[in-house]
């Protein structure tokens, strides 16, 4: 399935008004599994630093909710976002302007290109990497990116059945994917590769966050892919399994998994 014409389709809707976008970045907060584990990642990353003038990179923005999330961390913080789709970098300039947040700013660019030497404390890089397939310069030119303690915080797939995909012969489910997931170890070397020297990676999207994924979001697409008369009847579906998917986001973002459907990374310059 092709995830870009539902997530265009859905921006259509969100970008209205400002308090629709708001709404939306809150809903993906709660929905998402992997923002879940991102923010926790950033609150650890971002103790005793809210003061500080730091630059963060957020290095594939999408929709901008991280970019949001964020700035309303610390005024003190400068943010760039950077996406490859000019719609969606026009869209989120005009809707940081209208909320006055003026310490973010997006900028169309291609991470495959994109380098800005010893300039960042923070890059963040959230289902993006799966789409690269070359995935090493872009963690080269982030290393460079970052100033020297800087550190980069990646969500994306494993080979654990990410995508969806759990068998030879399966192809993603989302088709804009150029590979299914990342062996543990396969990502740990690349950023070995590109300079990383201090790497930590743990699974994310456990048994309870599969189940979520599935229920919050799996089912969703497939019936909008079907028809967008569907979105109609989102509301009352998520009505019935919303509480189950914030009590299974729960408990895989606080536990420990053997394995998983996704992985979190870090890695420090």
């Amino acid at each position: 399935m092709y995830y870009d014409p539902i997530k265009k389709s859905l921006g259509e809707v969100f970008n209205r008004t400002p308090l629709l976008r708001r709404l939306f970045y809150h809903l993906l907060d709660l929905l998402l599994l992997r923002t879940w584990h991102v923010h926790r990642e950033l609150r650890q990353w971002a103790q005793g630093r809210t003061d500080e003038a730091l630059n963060v990179l957020d290095a594939g923005s999408g929709y901008g909710q991280y970019t949001y999330w964020l700035s309303g961390l610390s005024r003190r913080w400068t943010i760039l976002a950077v996406d490859v789709k000019d719609e969606q970098v026009a869209d989120s300039n005009r809707f940081f302007r209208q909320i006055g947040r003026t310490n973010a700013q997006f900028a169309v660019q291609d991470l495959v290109l994109y380098q800005q030497p010893n300039t960042f404390d923070l890059a963040l890089s959230v289902d993006v990497m799966e789409h690269i397939l070359e995935d090493v310069e872009v963690f080269r030119n982030i290393h460079a990116s970052l100033k020297d303690g800087g550190m980069l915080l990646i969500s994306t797939p494993s080979d654990q059945g990410g995508s969806d995909v759990h068998a030879d012969g399966e192809t993603s489910f989302i088709e804009e994917h150029v590979r299914d997931g990342y062996n543990i170890h396969e990502i740990q070397q690349k950023l070995r590769t590109a300079g990383f020297e201090r790497i930590e990676a743990r699974y994310s999207y456990g048994e309870p966050g599969q189940v979520s994924w599935r229920l919050s979001m799996k089912y969703p697409i497939l019936l909008l892919g079907y028809s967008r008369w569907f979105f109609l009847l989102l509301p009352f579906y998520y009505l019935l399994t919303f509480p189950f998917c914030l009590i299974l986001n729960w408990f895989d973002t606080n536990r420990r998994h053997e394995s998983g459907t996704g992985l979190i990374v870090k890695a420090w310059k």
